[in-house]
């Protein structure tokens, strides 16, 4: 018989917790509950200890070894925020910890972690995704004979996430009809799911992917558990090839649906997030809230919560989520320009064929001696994506033009 979590473990579980874990606030959302017509609630899952959920499944999974599994101490692979909760876990608990994380995860979440397990773990940073990570910690477990902590594939850690789904339904006494939760490996999903389907059977769960490693999704459609070959691995804490076979059986016959959405949709709700409602998100984090768009019109009066799973965010990173964010909103263009080889070209170009509202927000620009046009790859920020038309044919006109490189993605990764 398919594993399937009760909900007095799960209960179980919200009393362990208790003594590391916060219960994060409901938070009725004006900006969005005014954009789509619904009562909209945010669970801020980003004011946790760790500033994610992923506290309440480590904690509980780590508490229930036994005296002599706890002596050899424990290992986990993590893309940051499941570390983390094991780093907490293990000062908390004095457990030694081996935490392996990607070479690519942001330096803040690995300070992160080194700072809530302090001398109680060590952290590996190996390979370039989640699965190189993984991997890389199974085999040193079994050298080492040590306890694996996986990051949701696992009873404990899936009842321990679903403490979650309890909180939401002692802060409201209105019906939920819309979770939207982000999928990473589907522990979250999991553990929400058995909460609702027994005590809220009317409420609709919508798992929420990158489009860029809809590993659940293709699961599901495939009928199978199923592993990527690749993978954009921008949204880190969701970014996972292969999600775990536990919580594929629980999601593939309970999600009411689920749903991919463009990483650079994502990028623009981290910022309206920020600029908007003074709140900082991980990306992994807006996922469940880039994805209302979608079901704009089914929300529409319906009491709605979505779960903001994370805030472990790196300053570094604004740069690229802002490009993103523009190149999703057709506000950012890149071209190769073909520059006349004489005087007064590239005044030319600035005075009579950018808009008034356009921006140079790239350049990049070699004078070729024995020809009589030089290329220059040249970004420009537009007002309204209604622009780019006109700037084209000015730039044809004039023969200015020589490529449109932002529906080249060997092309633009390449020159940009």
């Amino acid at each position: 018989m398919e594993y399937f979590p009760k909900v007095e473990d799960i209960k179980k579980a919200a009393l362990t917790i208790r003594q590391v874990s916060e219960v994060t606030p409901l938070a009725h959302s004006i900006r969005l509950s005014k954009q789509y017509g619904a009562n909209i609630h945010l669970k801020r899952e980003d004011l946790q200890r760790v500033r994610s959920y992923k506290i309440r499944g480590a904690f509980n999974k780590i508490n229930s070894l036994s005296s002599d599994e706890r002596i050899y101490g424990v290992v986990c692979a993590s893309a940051g925020n499941h570390a983390q909760g094991v780093a907490f876990a293990c000062k908390h608990l004095k457990i030694e910890g081996t935490i392996y994380m990607p070479a690519v995860t942001p330096k803040q979440k690995v300070e992160q972690t080194k700072m809530f397990g302090e001398e109680w773990v060590t952290v590996v940073l190996e390979g370039d995704t989640f699965d190189d990570s993984f991997d890389a910690a199974l085999s040193y477990c079994l050298q080492e004979n040590k306890f694996f902590i996986h990051p949701f594939d696992d009873p404990k850690v899936i009842e321990g996430q679903g403490t979650v789904g309890l909180e939401l339904l002692d802060q409201t006494k209105l019906p939920i009809d819309y979770i939207f939760v982000a999928i990473g490996g589907g522990g979250l999903a999991s553990g929400l799911i058995a909460v609702f389907n027994t005590l809220s059977s009317h409420t609709k769960i919508i798992g929420v992917e990158p489009d860029g490693a809809p590993s659940m999704k293709i699961s599901i459609e495939n009928g199978k558990n199923t592993a990527l070959s690749n993978i954009d691995k921008f949204i880190d804490g969701a970014a996972v090839k292969k999600v775990g076979d536990l919580t594929f059986s629980i999601c593939k016959e309970n999600l009411h649906d689920i749903i991919t959405v463009h990483e650079g949709k994502v990028c623009q709700s981290i910022l309206d997030l920020y600029n908007r409602d003074a709140i900082v998100v991980e990306p992994a984090g807006a996922l469940s809230i880039a994805a209302l768009d979608a079901y704009a019109s089914k929300i529409k009066g319906k009491n709605v919560v979505c779960i903001v799973s994370g805030s472990n965010n790196d300053i570094t990173r604004t740069a690229e989520i802002k490009e993103r964010a523009l190149l999703y909103g057709k506000l950012k263009h890149y071209f190769i320009v073909r520059f006349p080889q004489r005087p007064g070209a590239l005044k030319q170009f600035v005075a009579e064929i950018l808009g008034p509202n356009d921006d140079i927000t790239h350049f990049e620009y070699s004078k070729k001696s024995s020809k009589e046009n030089a290329p220059a790859v040249v970004g420009i920020e537009l007002k309204n994506p209604e622009d780019l038309q006109p700037l084209m044919d000015r730039m044809k006109a004039n023969n200015f033009f020589g490529d449109y490189i932002n529906d080249k993605p060997d092309l633009f990764q390449y020159l940009v």
